[in-house]
Formats: C-alpha cells, sequence, structure tokens
C-alpha cells in the first residue's frame, strides 16, 4: 500500500530541517513535489551518485525523476499516484543526503 499525501505544513516543516530541498512542480501540478541540486567535481562523479540514487528507488520500488549533467544532478521526489509529496518521498529525501560524502 502506498503512502497518503503529506499536507503542507507537515511538507514544510521537514523542508524547514532540510537544507538545499525546496517544492518543485511536476508536469501535473505545482508543488507537488520535493527536488534539490547537487553539485559535483566532474561528471564521472555526478553519474555516480545518480547510480547510487537509482540503487535506493530501486530497492524501496519509488522512483524519482533526475536530470544529470556535467558536474550536476537534480533529484526530484514525488509520488505521482497519491498525487504530490508523502512520508517515502521525504525518507528517499533524506537517503538520497545521506549518499553524500
Amino acid at each position: 500500500m502506498r503512502p497518503d499525501k503529506l499536507d503542507d505544513a507537515a511538507v514544510d516543516a521537514w523542508l524547514g530541517k532540510h537544507a538545499g530541498w525546496q517544492r518543485a512542480q511536476t508536469a501535473k501540478d505545482a508543488k507537488n513535489a520535493i527536488v534539490k541540486e547537487f553539485g559535483f567535481k566532474d561528471f564521472t562523479t555526478a553519474l555516480g551518485f545518480v547510480v547510487r540514487v537509482g540503487c535506493i528507488a530501486e530497492r524501496r520500488d519509488h522512483h524519482p525523476d533526475v536530470e544529470l549533467g556535467w558536474g550536476r544532478a537534480r533529484v526530484l521526489w514525488s509520488t505521482h499516484d497519491a498525487g504530490g509529496i508523502t512520508r517515502l518521498d521525504l525518507e528517499l529525501a533524506e537517503a538520497t543526503d545521506g549518499l553524500l560524502p
């Protein structure tokens, strides 16, 4: 069973404690996702990070939108079938941060 969408207050409280994450818009709706941009020294390091994000996503059967470029990666979490941000998105955003050295 997938988690339910969180209310704005819960998401805002979480965002206040997690530097760099912010609300974002998906193709469907405004502010129904959280996103963070990460900087790296080169493409290979950014690619390695994205692969590790993919591994944690696959283990939880919950997949982000990822944008990869030279020295950067952008990770967007949202639970599309819940119509917004859920506890699972917040947990995986924290796990994403945990991948950094």
